[in-house]
């Protein structure tokens, strides 16, 4: 029988079926492979007692990309809330996360909430500079219901992660997804085992019919300082179209004359994405002396 891995904690691991939820051992054989089974791992298990719903976890199909916090395989996308105000949008955190994203190669989808309570509108140039770059970008109230008939649409049939800042409204929209879920404002505690002195376990929660969420824990700060500074450029998708037209070869579009990207910004660039790519681009650069040293 196949399924999804939902939630995994002290070894047992939870398989999401036609059938129902059956709860798995795994094979020795991953342990001797050094192999971890993963929330959002399409697997094949055997039944051992269906009345139970008990079985035994036998094959991990190959994962399309796994992401690093929270652990999980197989993710179609990824949602990232932020709010319009209160707090108010942090466009340097966004840009950290959208880098690791694409750097995972997973599709990234930035909803602005809370729009209701921005009386100014200040999140509208915002939106339209992230959706010049290429994002799909979707403001919303979760509070007054405004669009969100638009941001359900973009969950159906796929595993998503859902990421943002502590009180963006996250629990609010999951439970404009599905009632029935009662997240707890401010806590999508269901999601996330939290107790003294545990390891956090990620789970799947469905919303529809083979659609998932999973809660990305609360941030303050993303590290990019894995990625070199030569790579950046790939996660910039507002350059992609230009890579590769510059007189040099390997150019940072930094300080280089006859750069193609440097030719459009301001333009189909924008202004400010450039500017958090050379951001960006010097903070690797001095990431990478100080380790050479």
């Amino acid at each position: 029988m196949k399924g999804t891995i939902i939630k995994g904690i002290g070894g047992f691991y939870y398989i999401d079926t036609q059938n129902g939820v059956y709860e798995c051992r795994a094979r020795g054989k991953f342990r001797k492979e050094k192999i971890t089974p993963l929330v959002g791992d399409y697997v094949e298990i055997s039944v051992i007692d269906d009345s139970k719903k008990t079985g035994s976890l036998d094959e991990i199909m190959p994962r399309k990309n796994m992401m690093i916090r929270p652990k999980v395989a197989n993710v179609d996308q990824v949602v990232i809330v932020f709010a319009a105000v209160s707090p108010d949008i942090n466009v340097d955190l966004l840009d950290r996360f959208l880098v690791l994203a694409a750097k995972q190669n997973i599709e990234a989808i930035i909803c602005i909430n809370k729009i209701d309570l921005d009386t100014e509108e200040k999140y509208k140039p915002i939106v339209d500079v992230y959706r010049k770059s290429g994002y799909r970008t979707i403001a919303v109230s979760a509070f007054e219901n405004i669009n969100t008939d638009e941001l359900r649409s973009i969950f159906e049939g796929k595993i998503t992660a859902f990421a943002g800042p502590s009180g963006v409204g996250k629990s609010s929209i999951a439970n404009i997804l599905n009632p029935a879920l009662n997240a707890e404002t401010g806590d999508l505690s269901l999601k996330i085992e939290r107790g003294k002195h545990t390891t956090r376990h990620a789970e799947l929660m469905e919303i529809f019919e083979n659609s998932y969420i999973v809660d990305s824990p609360g941030f303050t700060s993303l590290s990019i300082e894995d990625i070199l500074p030569e790579e950046l450029e790939n996660y910039f998708p507002e350059f992609k179209e230009y890579l590769g037209q510059c007189y040099y070869t390997g150019c940072s579009h930094v300080k280089e004359p006859d750069c193609a990207i440097k030719e459009h910004v301001g333009d189909e660039i924008p202004q400010e994405r450039y500017d958090r790519y050379l951001f960006f681009y010097n903070e690797l650069k001095n990431v990478y002396r100080e380790r050479k040293r």
